[in-house]
């Protein structure tokens, strides 16, 4: 889903090489001196933005003599099975783009540059981390920005209604009451756009791996369900405590229409992926976009509030590669304070970078900065299930429209997705009971 959201057609043939940083030599050599130019390859797939990127291969070629070209790919299945193909032959560029939630399936020991023995791994958030950890190697860099599936809320109406953050569930609702009995729509529904429903059921999973820590690891292996396990329930009930403080056309409202009423101070929440932000930005203006502040979506426990994050897409070294030491040059210049302000300087991040120590640029969204940066600092993130997970049904969009709707309950809502994910196992070859 990260991707569809994130997405940005760039082409649609299926390999269209360019050169992202100025022309230059090559070299052959294992690796060049930093006085000499050195050119890497790097796949990429259609449905990334490349402005972050493209700056860093930029300032790459100034700071340390490595010219980057870019092979961009198409995106989807034909671009994974693409890059399947490419290690498998031996075809590989010296660097790829791809999925944290992928990777491991091609066994990356014997494809990717293990970092461990380098200053990398010091360098990265543990959440991200352990997202690109395999047995005991660690893997790749991220290539942008994180971001949070969280409730977007407008600070303006919680001054003017003397409303704090949530630290429950049940305060929440309280504060949706409280806007609702003032004639505010106290939650955004774009339900047009399915896929905009499960943001809450999957945004939920801090709450959901706090109370089950192994739940994700267990439901692959198919000894645990959501229907039968209360915290991953307690997801789709949550739907059921929202329906009456829906905006009345929500299922008429698209994801576009959000980003307006937002911008414009039309509801008092919308629970949406963080990239909304940078949408909104690219509408209007800055200041907009920090009238809306973020948290993560509420648990039950008023001592243990978190937010769940979406990584980035994962820049791999080849290990069969004759460059790897310029490779891993270009890692660590990647990941540096001068790579990153140079990715900063030309893309705004949609939430906190996953190095550790760096905050982005001052100019970034306050809820990045203050909001969302509070969350990663006090070591309250949690992957997304879906992004450690092989096992995902191909019909929760629906489902979460059902419940959001009332025409399923929330313990239905539970059974139907346990059904359609054992469908998907069945296709895995898992060892699954129905």
């Amino acid at each position: 889903m990260k991707k569809k959201l994130m997405s940005v057609i760039i082409m649609a043939a299926m390999i269209i090489t360019l050169t992202a940083c100025g022309a230059g030599g090559g070299t052959d050599s294992s690796s060049a001196g930093e006085d000499e130019e050195v050119t890497l390859t790097l796949m990429v797939d259609s449905d990334e933005t490349l402005d972050g990127l493209e700056a860093v291969c930029e300032k790459a070629k100034e700071a340390v003599g490595i010219n980057v070209e870019l092979d961009v790919y198409t995106a989807g299945s034909d671009g994974d099975n693409l890059v399947k193909t490419r290690l498998a032959s031996g075809d590989m560029a010296d660097l790829c783009v791809w999925s944290d939630s992928k990777f491991k399936s091609v066994g990356p020991e014997k494809y990717f540059i293990d970092l461990s023995d380098t200053d990398i791994p010091d360098k990265l958030d543990d959440t991200y981390k352990n997202a690109v950890t395999y047995e005991d190697g660690v893997y790749g860099i991220p290539l942008g920005t994180s971001m949070c599936g969280a409730v977007l809320y407008n600070r303006e109406m919680y001054e003017k209604y003397n409303l704090e953050v949530p630290k429950t569930w049940d305060e929440f609702l309280e504060n949706c009451r409280v806007l609702d009995e003032a004639g505010e729509t106290a939650v955004l529904g774009t339900f047009a756009d399915s896929w905009t429903a499960q943001v809450l059921f999957l945004g939920d999973y801090y709450n959901v791996h706090a109370e089950e820590p192994e739940f994700a690891e267990d439901y692959e292996a198919g000894k645990v369900k959501f229907a039968n396990t209360p915290a991953a329930t307690r997801s789709f009930q949550k739907f059921e405590d929202l329906t009456d403080f829906y905006n009345d056309d929500y299922m008429a409202t698209i994801y576009d229409d959000g980003c307006e009423i937002m911008a414009n101070g039309g509801a008092g929440h919308w629970i949406m992926l963080t990239q909304a932000l940078s949408n909104i930005y690219s509408l209007y203006d800055k200041e907009t976009v920090d009238k809306i502040g973020v948290f993560g979506i509420p648990g039950d426990d008023p001592d243990n509030q978190g937010i769940t994050v979406w990584t980035p897409s994962t820049i791999f070294g080849n290990k069969n590669s004759d460059k790897q030491e310029d490779i891993i040059r270009f890692m660590e210049f990647y990941i540096s304070e001068e790579g990153l302000d140079a990715y900063s300087s030309a893309q705004m991040a949609d939430g906190p970078f996953l190095v550790k120590g760096y905050e982005g640029a001052e100019d970034g969204y306050k809820a990045v900065k203050e909001d969302m940066q509070a969350y990663f600092d006090a070591g309250k993130t949690e992957v997304d299930m879906q992004s450690q997970v092989q096992v995902v049904g191909s019909d929760l969009p629906a489902i979460c429209v059902e419940v959001a709707t009332g025409q399923i309950s929330g313990q239905e809502a539970a059974e139907k997705y346990d059904a359609d994910c054992y469908k998907a196992a069945v296709q895995l070859g898992l060892d699954w009971a129905e």
